[in-house]
C-alpha cells in the first residue's frame, strides 16, 4: 500500500497537467481519440468550443462557415488546393483587396486575406506609394475618369490613385475611379443591400427570381414559371430576344433614343419597325419605302406598289426574282451591291454621285481612286472602274513606272508583309512595290492585304451605299455612321 503523500502528488502533477494543456492554444490539436474512428474524448460543447473563433458566443458559426467542426478541430472545405485555410477556416487567399485588377496592386502579397506591401507601398491593396514623384496636375489626370471626374466626386487624389471616401468603414464606394457607389443599393425602408432580395455590384441591384425594382423591392405576385411564359414570344423566345422579363411583361430594348416611341414593342417584344426600313436609320420615318405602312414589323403597302418593303410598284410586269435577276447581270448582288432594284431597274448609289453607273451599278470609278483622291495616280485615266494608263507606267492604279531603278533583292524586301510573304501571297512585286492580282478585283492594299469582300452589307448593298470599302472596312460619307454605314447621325435626314 503506497502512502499518502505519493497519492497526493499523483493528484498535484495530474492538476498540473491539465492546467498545461488547457493552456495550449487552439492551434495545437493533441490526439483526441484512442485511435482512428474511436469515440472524440471531447464534449460536444467543449469540441465546438475550441471550433470557434475567440470571444464568439455559443451558437455562432463553426470554422467561420467555412469547415466542419471534428473533435475540436476544424476540417475546411477545400474545393482548390489552399483556398481556405487557417486553425479555424479563416484565412481565404483569394479575399484580399485588389486595384486595376491586380491582387494587392501587384506591389505585395496576400497573407491571410490582408495585403503585406512591399517597401514603398502602401493602403489596403498596397496601391499607394510612399514617395510620389508626379506633379499635382499629372497626379489629378491620371485621377480622371471618362468624363474628367476626378476620383468621380466621390474621393480624393493621392500620387495618381484614387482613395474612396469610406469614412465609415463600410467600404462600399470603391473601383479605379470610385466609380462604383454600392450605397445606391441599400433600400430607403428596410436599410438593406438590395432589400436583401438581391446582390449589388457596382450601384445597381441584380434581384433574385420573383422580385424587381431598382433596390428589389418589389416582389412579383405570380410564379418565376408564370412569368417566364407570359413572357415567351411565339418563336419561344423570351422577350423574342429583344427585351427583358419582369414579372410576366416584357420591357423592350428600346433603340428609340428619344424613348417617345420604340422601334421595338408588343407584348412579347415581337414587333421590329426596323424590319420595314428599306435602310435602317433610327432617326428616319421612311418605313415601308414611303408606299406602305408598317404593322408589328411587317409592310402593308399602298395601291400600286408590292414587296417586302414595298420597294416595287405594280405596273411592274416582272416577278421579284425577274426583277432582281434583270438587276444582277453578272453580279452576285443585285445592283451589284451598289444600288437599289426597283422592276428590274438598278438606281445607283449614292444617289447624283456620277462616279458610280452602268446599267447594274457594275462601274465604279471610285476604285480609280488612290487614299488622297488622285484619279489613277495622276498617269491615266478612268474607264468603269479601271485605269487605262499613260505609256511608261502600269498597275491597278497606274502607280508602277515600267523602268527600276533597284536590284531585284531590294524590290522583294520592300514588298514583304510583316508575315515574311510576298504581297501576301496574292501578288506580284515590281520595284519595291506589289501588283495585286488583276483577276481578284476585290484584293488591294499596299501589300495586297485587303479583301474588300470583308465589307460589311446591309440590305444587299455594300456599306450601305453610303461610304465606300477600303481595305475591307467601310469608310463613310460625311453623317454616316455603323460598321455598314447604316445610321444617319447628321442633323437632317438626307
Amino acid at each position: 500500500m503506497r502512502p499518502p503523500g505519493f497519492r497526493n502528488f499523483l493528484l498535484l502533477v495530474s492538476s498540473l497537467l491539465f492546467a498545461g494543456l488547457s493552456a495550449v492554444p487552439q492551434s495545437f490539436s493533441p490526439s483526441l481519440r484512442s485511435w482512428p474512428g474511436a469515440a472524440c474524448r471531447l464534449s460536444r460543447a467543449e469540441s465546438e468550443r475550441r471550433c470557434r473563433a475567440p470571444g464568439q458566443p455559443p451558437g455562432a458559426a463553426l470554422c467561420h462557415g467555412r469547415g466542419r467542426c471534428d473533435c475540436g478541430v476544424c476540417i475546411c472545405h477545400v474545393t482548390e488546393p489552399g483556398m481556405f485555410f487557417g486553425p479555424l477556416c479563416e484565412c481565404h487567399e483569394w479575399v484580399c483587396e485588389t486595384y486595376d485588377g491586380s491582387i494587392c496592386a501587384g506591389h505585395g502579397k496576400c497573407d491571410c486575406g490582408k495585403c503585406k506591401c512591399d517597401q514603398g507601398w502602401y493602403g489596403d491593396a498596397c496601391q499607394y506609394p510612399t514617395n510620389c514623384d508626379l506633379t499635382k496636375k499629372k497626379s489629378n489626370q491620371m485621377c480622371k475618369n471618362s468624363q474628367d471626374i476626378i476620383c468621380s466626386n466621390a474621393g480624393t487624389c493621392h500620387c495618381g490613385r484614387c482613395k474612396c471616401d469610406n469614412s465609415d468603414g463600410s467600404g462600399l464606394v470603391y473601383g479605379k475611379f470610385c466609380e462604383c457607389d454600392d450605397r445606391e443599393c441599400i433600400d430607403d425602408e428596410t436599410e438593406e443591400i438590395c432589400g436583401g432580395h438581391g446582390k449589388c455590384y457596382c450601384g445597381n441591384c441584380y434581384c433574385k427570381a420573383g422580385w424587381h425594382g431598382d433596390k428589389c423591392e418589389f416582389q412579383c405576385d405570380i410564379t418565376p414559371w408564370e412569368s417566364k411564359r407570359r413572357c415567351t414570344s411565339p418563336d419561344g423566345k423570351i422577350c423574342s430576344n429583344r427585351g427583358t422579363c419582369v414579372c410576366g411583361e416584357c420591357t423592350c430594348h428600346d433603340v428609340d433614343p428619344t424613348g417617345d416611341w420604340g422601334d421595338i414593342h408588343g407584348d412579347t417584344c415581337e414587333c421590329d419597325e426596323r424590319d420595314c426600313r428599306a435602310v435602317y436609320d433610327r432617326y428616319s420615318d421612311d418605313f415601308c419605302s414611303g408606299h406602305g405602312q408598317c404593322n408589328c414589323g411587317r409592310c402593308d403597302c399602298k395601291a400600286g406598289w408590292y414587296g417586302k418593303k414595298c420597294e416595287h410598284p405594280q405596273s411592274c410586269t416582272l416577278s421579284a426574282e425577274e426583277s432582281i435577276r434583270k438587276c444582277q447581270g453578272s453580279s452576285d448582288l443585285p445592283c451589284s451591291g451598289r444600288g437599289k432594284c426597283e422592276c428590274g431597274k438598278c438606281t445607283c448609289y449614292p444617289p447624283g454621285d456620277r462616279r458610280v453607273y452602268g446599267k447594274t451599278c457594275e462601274c465604279d470609278d471610285r476604285r480609280c481612286e488612290d487614299l488622297d483622291g488622285v484619279v489613277c495616280g495622276g498617269h491615266g485615266t478612268c474607264s468603269c472602274g479601271r485605269c487605262v494608263c499613260e505609256r511608261g507606267w502600269f498597275g491597278k492604279l497606274c502607280q508602277h513606272p515600267r523602268k527600276c531603278n533597284m536590284t531585284e533583292e531590294q524590290s522583294k524586301n520592300l514588298c514583304e508583309s510583316a508575315d515574311g510573304i510576298l504581297c501576301s501571297g496574292k501578288g506580284s512585286c515590281h520595284c519595291g512595290k506589289c501588283i495585286c492580282s488583276a483577276e481578284e478585283w476585290y484584293i488591294s492594299g499596299e501589300f495586297c492585304d485587303c479583301d474588300d469582300r470583308d465589307c460589311d452589307k446591309h440590305d444587299g448593298l455594300i456599306c450601305t451605299g453610303n461610304g465606300i470599302c477600303s481595305c475591307g472596312n467601310c469608310e463613310c460619307w460625311d453623317g454616316w455612321n455603323g460598321n455598314a454605314c447604316e445610321i444617319w447621325l447628321g442633323s437632317e435626314y438626307p
